[in-house]
């Protein structure tokens, strides 16, 4: 279920060809064929599949697909204060726009996002109208499928444009029955919320519960709910979505259910996982269908991965890891009091003979999130701090570990001499995503003893992950990690549930979007910049206003549209 690259790329499926800048969508390719002759059952079924492999990020080739990541690294995470861009300042320079917040609309890391799922929505689009001519012409595709399909292709157009939506907020919606001439002119002056939400009811409605085909990275109706339940979330709408959530929670026990599964490319079909990017290495060696948008984030120098010291976890994130004697995190801050900061600053002997500290109280999900001095690693080895980072002194002393797979998987999961090019897949919603998003519902609702529950969950099953080892086989801290015995109050509930989703779904792709909604993005980045910035000078006096919580619309966009897109 991979990209496949569909010759018969058709005239009616042209819709965004100009705002999407696919420019060899405009004329048929020699041999291509007409629409009569794709709008059969396997026609339709081949489209629908490359409508699946947007999911991915990528379009073709491998290299430079890295903002339309299904992870929303860049987005989600390096423009918040658990990431960094890393390897060295001027590599990726518009990255560190993003990064601190001075985008402009000539950067290409939008252009990257706008048209790569612009292109998910163009098949989609393509699949749908496909579907029709079937339907009212031989009608090869069952109705019971064809009810399918539909769902399928509406719950993926649904998912581009909310990525779409998250990012650049005003945006044009196309769907259809949108022509050519119209998409070229279509304005950007609509909420599409409504429309994605209208895409999600009907997926609900018309997809099955179990998996089509046995596939296990198609859509389905629990996917569906998770999704609109999300949706409402952002629009603050707790009653709407607690129901959805609670649907799909129903009869499932998270602490069953490992948290190291989910990152682990030998366990990816685990039953934590609701909507996946679906990776594959091509038996030709080929990349199109890996895990290209994190390629970036392998480690670099002396690491048996080589390349490319991209995407590294700020002090910040590593600190808020500390517990207090109950086991508790330190909800008021004071994490950042006394910093550990592994060997940063340190030169010489002390820089050579620098001994990690065990004796640290640690929420242990920390060290398989984070690749720190002293700690093993995977199965690479102790992490030996500056050889696996490009330059620690830009952008600190910490690595990544969710997108990395063992050393022992490289010959089956990773491209041959390109190590940081696998197939994991990337979880886009996963069960404990959802957990907590109902413990939120329930704390907006006033509901706190189910919050507490719910949080909790998480939480006692992050006691279950064994402990990290040092070099000399003893714990690499003193980890700890245990439940709430109470919410006083709605307040420290809220403060509770933010910080749980920030400690379980770090370097996912969900905290900045999480910042911004719930209207704290200025405050936690501005206090954020004030701490990392005093170890990182390049992290000092970011400033960050309410036009930040969106980007620009790509000038490359609004230009070919004869400036009928609006800029933001």
């Amino acid at each position: 279920m991979k990209k496949i690259h569909i010759l018969s790329i058709i005239v009616a499926g042209m819709l965004v060809a100009t705002s999407c800048g696919k420019e060899f969508l405009q004329k048929l390719p020699q041999g291509q064929l007409s629409e009569p002759q794709v709008a059969s059952k396997d026609g339709v079924e081949a489209e629908l599949l490359g409508a699946y492999g947007i999911l991915n990020g990528n379009i073709s080739g491998s290299w430079g697909n890295y903002a339309a990541a299904p992870s929303q690294w860049l987005f989600g995470e390096v423009a918040s204060d658990n990431a960094h861009k890393g390897s060295e300042q001027t590599d990726q320079p518009n990255m560190n726009m993003i990064e601190n917040y001075t985008s402009n609309s000539a950067n290409d890391n939008l252009s990257t996002m706008w048209q790569v799922y612009y292109e998910g929505v163009l098949r989609a689009n393509s699949t749908l109208k496909l579907l029709k001519a079937d339907q009212e012409g031989a009608k090869q595709i069952t109705s019971a499928r064809a009810t399918e399909i539909q769902g399928e292709a509406r719950m993926l157009r649904a998912h581009y444009y909310f990525y779409l939506w998250r990012i650049f907020k005003n945006i044009p919606f196309i769907d259809e029955n949108t022509t050519l001439d119209e998409a070229k002119v279509k304005p950007n002056n609509e909420d599409i919320v409504p429309k994605i939400i209208d895409d999600l009811k009907f997926a609900i409605d018309n997809l099955p519960t179990t998996k089509i085909n046995g596939q296990s990275g198609r859509m389905d109706k629990n996917i569906a709910k998770a999704y609109l339940g999300k949706v409402y979330l952002y629009q603050k709408k707790w009653g709407e979505a607690l129901p959805l959530f609670t649907d799909v929670l129903g009869g499932k026990d998270i602490t069953t259910m490992p948290f190291e599964n989910n990152f682990d490319v030998t366990k990816e079909d685990g039953a934590e996982r609701l909507m996946v990017s679906k990776h594959a290495i091509n038996s030709n060696g080929d990349a199109d269908n890996a895990n290209v948008g994190d390629m970036l984030s392998g480690l670099y120098g002396s690491s048996p991965v080589g390349c490319c010291g991209f995407y590294q976890p700020t002090i910040d994130l590593v600190n808020a890891y500390k517990v207090d004697n109950n086991g508790l995190p330190l909800l008021d801050n004071s994490y950042r009091t006394n910093e550990y900061k592994s060997d940063l600053g340190l030169a010489g002997a002390a820089k050579t003979n620098y001994k990690l500290d065990t004796t640290l109280a640690f929420d242990p999900r920390l060290d398989y999130t984070v690749g720190r001095r002293g700690v093993m690693y995977l199965d690479y080895g102790v992490m030996p701090g500056d050889a696996w980072i490009r330059d620690a002194t830009y952008a600190g002393p910490f690595v990544g570990m969710k997108t990395m797979i063992p050393q022992s998987q490289f010959a089956a999961h990773a491209v041959p001499g390109q190590n940081y090019v696998t197939d994991l897949d990337v979880s886009i919603i996963r069960l404990a995503d959802v957990v907590l998003m109902a413990a939120e519902c329930n704390i907006e609702l006033n509901n706190l003893p189910t919050a507490l529950n719910l949080i909790n969950s998480i939480r006692n099953r992050a006691a279950k992950l064994a402990p990290k080892k040092t070099r000399y086989g003893n714990n690499a801290a003193k980890y700890s990690v245990k439940p709430y015995t109470s919410f006083p109050n709605q307040d420290y509930a809220r403060k509770a549930l933010r910080f749980e989703r920030r400690l379980e779904l770090a370097m996912e792709g969900h905290r900045f979007f999480d910042l911004v909604r719930w209207g704290i993005a200025k405050q936690a980045l501005e206090s954020y910049s004030s701490f990392e910035g005093s170890l990182l000078p390049a992290y000092k006096d970011l400033v960050f206003n309410s036009n930040n919580e969106y980007w620009p619309i790509p000038q490359s966009e609004i230009d070919r549209s004869n400036n009928t897109l609006e800029q933001n």
